[in-house]
């Protein structure tokens, strides 16, 4: 959430930089919140107003007393004064939430070295890695690959419906593997915590990282025992949900700073709005599991942390193998909490490009302001934390990854050397 007084202080220098994103509409009802803030702004003023005016007959009344005269028109005007206080106090109540509302729907401002664009082709390409992988066949694609070797989308469909899949045998192990190969590299080598979270969270800690309420339709959520009196509870759409809201509504010291998390957990996405995306495969689904990094900082170090991040994630691929692309996103590209983002993007040779795979975000104050985490200042003053999350990586397409790069001819799959001792020491995965 941004800073109100960033919008009271320069309105339009908020709305230049949030303009930069392109959306098709305007983030702000400018003309709502203008009247509402000079609305708040009198009441406040009349507010004190009648305070003080209050506490002026209040003095009076004691005085008069003292001398035993009459009070009963000061009581008057007391009571009187006593009912429009509480009136004001119950109208700034309701414009404090309103304007609460405004500022939940709107994103992030940009970082000033975020290119301006409106998609993804303003993206900026900051470096390559690898070495694009050549066949001598014709490379098949990760589902006719996949499929001797475990990978069921029918299944998946007939249990859950499109875009769920069913892994069994050798793939599953090689999904299993991935996930335990990025865990320790994170814990054992990169100085994050491995943790094990909630897949089910509640409405204020979507609240807290942003997914709610501009992203509600892309949840699951449900309700406890059909009970439709009871809160809301949602299906996580990543574990940045729960490992960011770790801190919520802490103060930390300075020398718990920085904390540094990792988990894998499935992640569940409705994917509104993305019919006919990728609808074939690993790419696109309701369920994937993923292995997030998220890192909670001091503001001085969160640029740091963000370079840190992506190649933390950069050294997933690097051992796997995969040739990949690093892209620092645009203004119009970016995602709703993030003021600064790289993606990283593997090469999928059956696709003949890059997808991504990895994304690294600085948030900034966003999060921590609605979560209110905060840490203590040398100074003893409490100021708001910078909260970063990135993937490290998505488990499902690093499966893509590795079965169309790594593919043999024959169909079988040379297991790259950084998974073989969670393949029993395999080599080669053979359907």
């Amino acid at each position: 959430m941004l800073d109100i007084s960033l919008l009271r202080k320069d309105l339009a220098s908020v709305i230049a930089s949030l303009e930069k994103r392109k959306s098709p509409q305007p983030f702000l009802d400018v003309d709502r919140f203008q009247s509402l803030e000079t609305e708040r702004k009198t009441l406040q003023t009349r507010t004190e107003e009648m305070q003080a005016q209050r506490n002026s007959l209040s003095k009076q009344i004691g005085a008069l007393k003292g001398r035993g005269e009459d009070t009963t028109t000061l009581m008057a005007q007391v009571g009187g004064l006593g009912e429009q206080l509480k009136a004001s106090a119950e109208r700034l109540e309701a414009i404090q939430t309103e304007l609460s509302q405004l500022l939940m729907a709107l994103p992030n401002m940009p970082h000033a070295s975020v290119p301006v664009g409106a998609d993804e082709t303003a993206n900026a390409e900051v470096r390559r890695w690898g070495t694009l992988p050549s066949f001598d066949f014709t490379p098949r694609d990760h589902v006719d690959l996949g499929a001797p070797l475990g990978l069921d989308f029918d299944l998946g469909a007939t249990l859950s419906g499109s875009r769920f899949s069913f892994l069994r045998g050798p793939v599953a192990r090689l999904h299993r593997a991935l996930a335990q190969f990025m865990i320790d590299l994170h814990t054992e080598e990169h100085g994050y915590t491995e943790c094990y979270t909630p897949y089910i969270v509640n409405r204020e800690v979507l609240e807290g990282t942003g997914q709610l309420p501009k992203f509600k339709e892309d949840m699951f959520w449900v309700t406890r025992g059909g009970d439709v009196t009871q809160p809301e509870q949602y299906l996580i759409s990543t574990s940045e949900i729960s490992l960011t809201n770790s801190v919520r509504g802490q103060v930390l010291g300075l020398d718990q700073l920085p904390i540094k998390l990792t988990a894998h957990s499935p992640c569940f996405r409705s994917e509104a709005g993305s019919a006919g995306r990728d609808t074939r495969g690993l790419i696109r689904q309701h369920q994937f599991d993923k292995v997030e990094m998220v890192q909670i900082v001091h503001p001085d170090h969160s640029e740091a942390a963000l370079e840190e991040m992506v190649r933390h994630a950069e050294t997933v691929l690097q051992r796997l193998g995969l040739a990949y692309r690093v892209l620092l996103l645009c203004s119009g590209d970016m995602g709703f909490a993030s003021s600064k983002t790289y993606d990283l993007e593997v090469w999928v040779p059956a696709q003949n490009t890059y997808r991504e795979i990895s994304s690294c975000s600085n948030c900034d104050t966003f999060q921590s302001r609605r979560m209110q985490s905060r840490y203590k200042t040398a100074q003893g003053k409490n100021e708001l934390l910078h909260t970063l999350n990135g993937s490290g990586v998505a488990v499902g397409r690093a499966l893509v990854a590795v079965l169309e790069n790594h593919q043999n001819a024959d169909g079988s799959i040379n297991v790259p050397p950084a998974l073989r001792p969670y393949m029993g020491g395999l080599e080669v995965l053979k359907p």
